[in-house]
């Protein structure tokens, strides 16, 4: 029964994560980002759109949560979920310059 009750109150708490979850968008233009930092909530997505007629790759090596959205060309993009409070650095592995902060609040 103490297995049900947790699954239950975790999926609930899930539930109301998701159910108020923001998904901003950061644009990638002339390799940079179109912001140099963002604050948002635990839950919230960013999606990155690539605005520039060549390939970037969005990824994070940074300890609250790591992540690479693989190559993706002009007019796509590629989001990400964050699930966990900190500071996440961002970067393009293909343009070393291109860097921004992602901060996650509760």
């Amino acid at each position: 029964m103490r297995k049900i009750a947790l699954a239950v109150a975790t999926l609930l708490v899930s539930l109301s994560i998701s159910a108020n979850a923001t998904e901003h968008e950061v644009k990638q233009k002339g390799n940079a980002f179109s912001t140099s930092s963002i604050k948002i909530k635990i839950g919230d997505a960013v999606s990155f759109r690539n605005d520039d007629p060549h390939f970037h790759n969005v990824f994070s090596l940074s300890d609250a949560q790591t992540f690479d959205l693989g190559s993706y060309p002009q007019g796509q993009a590629k989001s990400v979920t964050f699930k966990k409070e900190g500071k996440i650095d961002v970067e393009c592995a293909i343009h070393p310059g291109m860097k921004m902060t992602v901060d996650v609040a509760k």
